[in-house]
């Protein structure tokens, strides 16, 4: 029996976590919270693959590659959120249930943070919540695909 397959994708600048702007993005790096996610999707039975990309369209060509074979994503899109119809475009060809995920509060933001490309296509968004928000993507994505994807 194969184990479900997550997509963690992770955009921009967040490979700079724990050095950048620690005031709103927390002191945890990328490291840290791939090891927390892994963690908790081994606990659920799952894997993950675990991803991140300054550029737009290795995070659209992930999409189109896991097509099929994983039961959902879990999106930070950081900046190309609120930009990137291409994304958008890529989740909805993707077919995979998908969490969009914000370590902060983008409404609690500048203006330009208020728009989501990804929101409307979205099974759910969790912002605000730090690190924990990928935790709360991955038990979501179980919870309501994972579970019988061998089935």
């Amino acid at each position: 029996m194969t184990r479900p397959r997550i997509l963690v994708l992770n955009g921009p600048n967040l490979n700079m976590l724990g050095t950048r702007e620690p005031e709103i993005y927390g002191s945890q790096t990328l490291a840290d919270i791939e090891a927390l996610v892994a963690q908790r999707a081994q606990e659920l039975g799952a894997e993950v693959d675990f991803r991140q990309s300054n550029l737009e369209g290795e995070l659209i060509d992930a999409l189109q590659q896991a097509r099929g074979s994983h039961v959902g994503c879990v999106l930070n899109a950081a900046g190309l959120t609120h930009t990137s119809v291409s994304l958008h475009d890529a989740v909805k060809a993707s077919e995979l249930p998908t969490v969009e995920v914000h370590l902060s509060n983008p409404h609690a933001r500048e203006d330009f943070r208020h728009v989501s490309f990804l929101s409307p296509i979205a099974d759910a968004v969790i912002a605000g919540a730090g690190a924990q928000g990928y935790l709360y993507a991955v038990d979501l994505l179980m919870t309501r695909y994972g579970r019988g994807a061998d089935a």
